[in-house]
């Protein structure tokens, strides 16, 4: 009778970690380039009663056996890289990467970490750099009497200053790749660093090996989809509120057979 407490809890404990990543998606549904999570789950060990295959005391083989699982675990919290909605802002260093590739951005350390999220901005040395004030990899510098910046799909940024009638060419942005984007660790500030999972980044121009391209003036949302993650919770709540029935359900047998009399 314990066991099936301790099975109850496994699943009450997982649902408990499942509505801990559902709520982070919906806390970041309007966070420029965040990418939602998904718990993923496995049974554990199960323990062997009477084998399959093995012989009765007739001589006959067994078809089936008795096998009881011992409860679930968490797996996994994979991050899902689907593009999400593009919205138009208007905003010259307001950048959308269409399709494949993340943002180089240099840490105060040294280290590169990636990002989808491209709301850039211009610090007081007219660098371009993230909302933390991290530098865009390779760094780009914008003179000080630019009146237009162009981007173009590729990667190429120029800038028309005063006096001039033709606009000159700063800089070119590079995107970078993973084998597997979900081995990515997030760090938070819409920051990601590669592991031995994710594999090395590579790096190229927009549109190249397939790279996307890149469009100026429009931001990348979060690919967090309300109704999906709403439906998830209610799910989540209600395995939450079986599980802990069964709980209740066996305190309550096992009362009733500490009750028993002669």
């Amino acid at each position: 009778m314990e066991r099936s407490l301790f099975i109850a809890a496994t699943g009450m404990e997982a649902q408990r970690l499942n509505i801990d990543v559902i709520s982070n998606n919906l806390a970041n549904v309007n966070t420029t380039g965040f990418k939602k999570s998904r718990a993923d789950f496995q049974e554990l060990l199960y323990q062997g009663i009477k084998s399959a295959g093995a012989s009765s005391a007739e001589g006959a083989e067994l078809p089936t056996g008795i096998q009881i699982g011992l409860g679930v675990k968490p797996a996994a919290v994979q991050k899902m890289f689907q593009q999400g909605d593009f919205v138009s802002t208007g905003n010259n260093l307001d950048m959308v990467i269409e399709g494949n590739g993340f943002f180089q951005i240099a840490k105060p350390d040294g280290e590169i970490a990636y990002t989808r999220a491209g709301s850039f901005k211009i610090d007081g040395e007219g660098r371009v750099v993230n909302s933390d004030g991290y530098p865009l990899e390779p760094a780009l510098s914008v003179p000080a009497n630019t009146l237009q910046i162009t981007i173009t799909n590729d990667g190429t940024v120029s800038v028309l200053q005063a006096g001039n009638s033709a606009p000159v060419q700063i800089g070119q942005i590079e995107l970078a790749q993973f084998i597997n984007p979900g081995g990515l660790s997030a760090i938070g500030k819409n920051l990601y660093i590669p592991t031995g999972a994710s594999g090395e980044a590579t790096t190229g121009s927009p549109g190249a090996d397939g790279l996307g391209t890149v469009n100026q003036g429009f931001l990348e949302m979060s690919n967090v989809n309300i109704v999906e993650e709403m439906v998830n919770m209610i799910v989540s709540q209600r395995a939450y509120e079986l599980n802990s029935r069964v709980v209740q359900t066996s305190d309550e047998m096992l009362q009733m057979a500490n009750s028993i009399k002669r």
